[in-house]
C-alpha cells in the first residue's frame, strides 16, 4: 500500500529534509580488497542503535535489476544480496540490533494486491520474451551482430513469494551470512541479529513495526533508542511516524525517474528491444546513491497531508491517521462522515478543475514542443562538415577534407532522414488518449461510473450502501493494520473500484469490529491464491494441476488472459487488473484432496515459523543461550533484558540452530564454509501469527530540564542544522580562496555597483559567527556544504530542527 509519487512530492515541498550520506568505500591494495572497519565511529556523525531491513526491497533489485544485467544464477543473486546488506551496514553501523524481515504470508486484503501484481508480471514476462525472440530473429536476418544468447531459464520474479524453494534457499543463505559476519566482522561483535524469514507470517515492514511496538511497551525500553529503517515504499514514512519514536530515521535509495534500462538483447543503454540494431555501444555503470529525510514535527506534517487530501480526494485514505479522525488506530466514523460529505459537496468542481488542469498542461506541453522545434536549426551537417566546439582539438592544424563527394552525399542523405524524423515527431504530438467512458467532468458522471464499473444503476441504493460499507471496513482495517497489527487475516475488499465521497452518508453507525481468531494461509496455500498458472512450476505437481486442468473445480481462479482497465490512467501498470477474487472455501476444499501428496520437504516449507535470533561469542547473551541447549528445555524462556540492550522476548530451542564449535556449511559454492564457528542462534518470540494488538498513544508534551536552553540555542543566534550534528562547524573559505576572488572583485566593496562581485560578503564576515548581519542591503552568503557525499540518504521523523 502506498501513494504513487508521494516521496517526490514530499521532498520537493520540504527539500531541507534530504541529507546525503557519507559513505566509506572498501579500498584495494595490490589487488586485495580491504573492507571498511565498521567498528569505527559513524562518519555521518550519529550513532544508530537499531537497523531494520525490509528485505524484499533488497531482494528484488538484486535478483532482477533494472539498470544493469541480471545475475546469471541464484548463487550470484545471493552474493549480490550479501554485498547490498554490507553496504547498508557500512553506512548505518548499528550498535545494538540488526533486524532483517522478509515478507511472509500476507493477510487476504494484501493477497489480492499480490495476486494482481504476479498475474501482471507473468503476462508481461511472456510478452517480453516473445518480443525479444522476434527482434533477435529480425536483426540476425539482416546481418546484425548480437551477443551470444545465454542458455538459461527466464528468471520468474514470482518466486520471491513465501513457500517457494527460492525463498527457502534464501533463508539458508542469510543464516550463513549472519554467522559469517558475527565470526569475522569486528563491527558485528556485540550485535544482536534477528532474522524473520518468509516462514513467519506478515509483511516485512509490519513485522518490523510489530517488534518496535512490543519492545516499546516493555518497562526496560530505552526511549532514546535511535532506529533506522531501510526501504523505498512510501508507507514506511507513515509507519515511522506512527511509532511516535523520537529518533526514527529512514534510509532509502535515490530515485531517478525515467532512468533508461539496458536493452534485453545487447545489454546496452540508449534504446529498447524493439529499436535494437545489434550495434555495439559504450557500456555505462553507476552505483546508485542513498540519502536521508527529516521532519520538523509530527503534527505539522500530518496537517500538510490533510490539506492535500482536501485538495485531492483520491489521495490515499491512509492519511486519516492522527487526532481528529482517529485515536490510536480506531476510526471515529462520525467525523469521517462529516469530512467525506463536505468533500462530496464539491466533487463536481474537483473533477472539472482536474480536467481543466490536464488540458492546460497538455496545451503548455504542446506549445513547448513547438517552440523547441522552431528554435532548433532545421539541419545540422554531420561528418567532416559538422560544427566543432570552440577550443576542441588542435586549432593550429585543421583537418583536411578527404573525399568531399562522399561527404556531400552523406550530408544529403542525413538531410532526408532528418526530415522524415521531424514529420514523425510532429505526428506524435497528436498521440491518441485512452478512451474515457466515465467523463467525470460532465453531468451524469455518477450514473456512468456505477453502470460501467459495477454494472448496476446508480439508483440502486442497496448496492451502493454495500460498496460503502465494505470501503469503510477497509478504512478501519488499514488503520489498525498500520497502528496495531492485523485485525483480521481473512477480510478483504470485495470490489475492484471505490465509491465516491458523496456516497458516505449514514456511515457513523456502521460496526467496525472484525471476526476474532482468524488465521493466515499457509505458504503453499498462499501460492495457490496469488500465482498464475504460468508460475505453477513452483508448486507440487498435483497442486499445479488444479491451475491447468479444465476439470478442476477452481480453474476459474487462473484465467490465461484478463482485461486491464486503465480507469482514466495512461499506462497499463496504473490500471486495474480485472481478476476474479479467490473464494477461500472453494480453494481449501480443492486443496484437501491434494494435501496427502506433499513430501516431507514440501510439508516443512508449508509450515509457519518464527523469528531467529543470532549472537556472537562476545555477546553477553551467548552463554545464556548455550545453557538453554545444554538443559534441553522444551518451554519458552524469558530473555534477560539486561543481557541484550533491554530487548525482551521469549527464547525457544531451534532444530536447525547455528551452534558454537559446529561447522556452518556454505549454501553458495563460491563461498567458504565456516569451520570454526563461534556464533549461536535461537528462536525469538516464536509468534506463529500476530493476532494481538499493541496500542500506543502519543505521550503528552512535557517540558524537561534543558529544554529552554535548547530552544534558546544557549543564547547564540539561530542557525540551521546540517545533517545529524547540531554543533557541526560551518565550512568557510581560507585565505587562498579570498586571494583568488580578489582578482575579480573591486577593492571598494562597500560601494554598490563597483564590481561584478560587489554584492559578495567581505572577508570579515567569515570570521567568528558566520551568520552575523552584513552591511545594510547586502545579501547573506549561504553556508557552504562539504563536497563529501555518499549514495544513501536518510529520512528523519520527529526531529526538532
Amino acid at each position: 500500500m502506498g501513494v504513487p509519487a508521494f516521496f517526490r512530492w514530499l521532498s520537493r515541498k520540504y527539500p531541507s529534509i534530504i541529507v546525503n550520506c557519507v559513505e566509506e568505500r572498501p579500498k584495494e591494495c595490490n589487488g586485495v580488497k580491504i573492507p571498511v572497519d565498521t567498528s569505527k565511529p559513524n562518519p555521518n556523525e550519529v550513532e544508530f542503535d537499531n537497523l531494520y531491513l525490509d528485505m524484499n526491497g533488497i531482494i528484488h533489485p538484486c535478483t532482477h535489476p533494472e539498470d544493469k544485467p541480471a545475475p546469471k544464477n541464484e548463487d550470484e543473486m545471493m552474493v549480490a544480496i550479501f554485498e547490498y546488506i554490507d553496504r547498508l551496514f557500512n553506512i548505518i553501523r548499528p550498535r545494538r540490533l540488526l533486524y532483517m524481515a522478509i515478507d511472509g504470508v500476507a493477510p487476504r486484503a494484501k493477497m489480492n494486491q499480490q495476486r494482481s501484481r504476479r498475474f501482471r508480471a507473468s503476462k508481461e514476462g511472456m510478452e517480453a520474451t516473445e518480443e525479444k525472440q522476434r527482434v533477435r530473429q529480425e536483426i540476425l536476418a539482416k546481418g546484425g551482430i548480437l551477443p551470444a544468447e545465454e542458455v538459461k531459464e527466464r528468471f520468474d520474479s514470482n518466486c520471491i513469494t513465501p513457500g517457494t524453494e527460492f525463498m527457502d534457499n534464501l533463508a539458508k543463505c542469510l543464516r550463513y551470512y549472519v554467522a559469517d559476519r558475527l565470526n569475522n566482522d569486528p563491527g558485528w561483535k556485540n550485535l544482536t541479529v534477528i532474522l524473520s524469514d518468509a516462514s513467519a507470517p506478515g509483511e516485512g515492514e509490519h513485522k518490523i513495526m510489530d517488534y518496535i511496538r512490543r519492545q516499546r511497551a516493555q518497562p526496560n525500553h530505552d526511549p532514546n533508542t535511535h532506529h533506522c529503517l531501510c526501504g523505498a515504499d512510501a508507507d514506511l514514512i507513515m509507519l515511522g511516524l506512527a511509532t511516535h519514536e523520537p529518533n526514527f530515521t529512514i534510509i532509502r535509495e535515490e530515485f531517478k525517474p525515467n532512468k533508461p534500462r539496458p536493452c534485453a538483447l545487447c545489454n546496452q543503454l540508449g534504446h529498447e528491444v524493439k529499436d535494437c540494431q545489434g550495434l555495439p555501444r559504450e557500456k555505462q555503470g553507476e552505483v546508485r546513491r542513498l540519502f536521508l529525510l527529516r521532519f520538523s514535527s509530527f503534527h505539522s506534517f500530518i496537517e500538510s497531508i490533510l490539506m492535500q487530501v482536501a485538495d485531492d480526494p483520491e489521495l490515499s485514505i491512509l492519511f486519516f491517521l492522527q487526532g481528529y479522525l482517529t485515536e490510536s488506530g480506531f476510526v471515529n466514523l462520525q467525523r469521517v462522515q462529516m469530512i467525506m460529505l463536505a468533500v462530496g459537496e464539491v466533487e463536481d468542481n474537483i473533477f472539472k478543475k482536474r480536467k481543466d488542469d490536464e488540458e492546460n498542461f497538455k496545451r503548455r506541453q504542446k506549445e513547448k514542443r513547438k517552440r523547441m522545434k522552431r528554435d532548433q536549426p532545421s539541419f545540422i551537417p554531420g561528418g567532416q562538415f559538422s560544427p566543432q566546439a570552440l577550443g576542441s582539438g588542435n586549432r593550429s592544424s585543421p583537418q583536411t577534407i578527404s573525399n568531399p563527394r562522399q561527404a556531400a552525399f552523406e550530408m544529403r542523405m542525413q538531410n532526408s532522414v532528418t526530415g522524415g524524423i521531424k514529420r514523425k515527431a510532429e505526428d506524435s504530438d497528436s498521440e491518441p488518449e485512452p478512451e474515457d467512458n466515465i467523463r467525470l467532468w460532465e453531468a451524469g458522471w455518477k450514473q456512468r461510473y456505477y453502470k460501467n464499473k459495477f454494472d448496476v444503476d446508480a439508483s440502486d441504493e442497496k448496492f451502493r450502501r454495500k460498496v460503502v460499507r465494505s470501503y469503510v471496513e477497509g478504512l478501519c482495517w488499514v488503520l489498525r493494520y498500520y497502528y496495531q497489527g492485523c485485525a483480521s487475516w481473512k477480510w478483504f475488499y470485495p470490489f475492484h473500484y471505490a465509491p465516491f465521497a458523496s456516497d458516505f452518508d449514514g456511515i457513523a453507525d456502521l460496526p467496525s469490529d472484525f471476526e476474532k481468531g482468524t488465521k493466515p494461509f499457509r505458504p503453499l496455500e498462499q501460492l495457490m491464491g496469488v500465482f498464475p498458472a504460468a508460475s505453477g512450476n513452483f508448486l507440487p505437481p498435483t497442486w499445479r494441476k488444479l491451475m491447468t486442468d479444465p476439470e478442476s473445480s477452481i480453474i476459474d481462479f487462473y484465467p490465461e488472459d484478463f482485461a486491464i482497465d486503465l480507469n482514466g490512467k495512461k499506462f497499463a501498470w496504473q490500471g486495474v487488473a480485472l481478476l476474479p477474487f479467490v473464494d477461500e472455501r472453494r480453494l481449501r476444499a480443492a486443496l484437501e484432496e491434494v494435501y496427502p501428496d506433499l513430501t516431507s520437504e514440501e510439508n516443512r516449507r508449508n509450515s509457519l515459523g518464527g523469528d531467529v535470533l543470532f549472537v556472537g561469542k562476545n555477546h553477553s547473551l551467548c552463554d545464556f543461550i548455550a545453557e538453554l541447549y545444554k538443559s534441553s528445555t522444551t518451554e519458552p524462556v524469558d530473555m534477560p533484558p539486561e543481557l541484550c540492550h533491554g530487548i525482551q522476548g521469549k527464547l525457544s530451542l531451534n532444530e536447525n540452530a547455528v551452534l558454537p564449535d559446529q561447522a556452518v556449511q556454505s549454501p553458495v559454492p563460491t563461498l567458504c564454509d565456516l569451520t570454526q564457528n563461534s556464533a549461536i542462534s535461537n528462536l525469538f518470540g516464536f509468534i506463529l501469527f500476530r493476532v494481538s494488538f499493541v496500542t500506543h498513544r502519543k505521550p503528552p508534551a512535557v517540558l524537561k530540564p534543558g529544554d529552554w536552553e535548547k530552544t534558546n540555542n544557549n543564547g547564540r543566534p539561530w542557525r540551521p542544522q546540517l545533517g545529524f550534528n547540531r554543533d557541526r562547524q560551518p565550512v568557510h573559505l581560507d585565505q587562498s580562496a579570498f586571494r583568488t576572488l580578489g582578482h575579480a572583485m573591486s577593492r571598494e566593496r562597500g560601494q554598490p555597483g563597483s564590481g561584478m562581485y560587489s554584492n559578495a560578503a567581505p572577508l570579515g564576515a567569515y570570521q567568528g559567527n558566520p551568520y552575523r548581519p552584513l552591511f545594510s542591503g547586502q545579501p547573506q552568503i549561504p553556508k557552504l556544504l562539504s563536497s563529501k557525499f555518499g549514495g544513501f540518504f536518510l529520512i528523519f521523523s520527529h526531529c526538532q530542527v
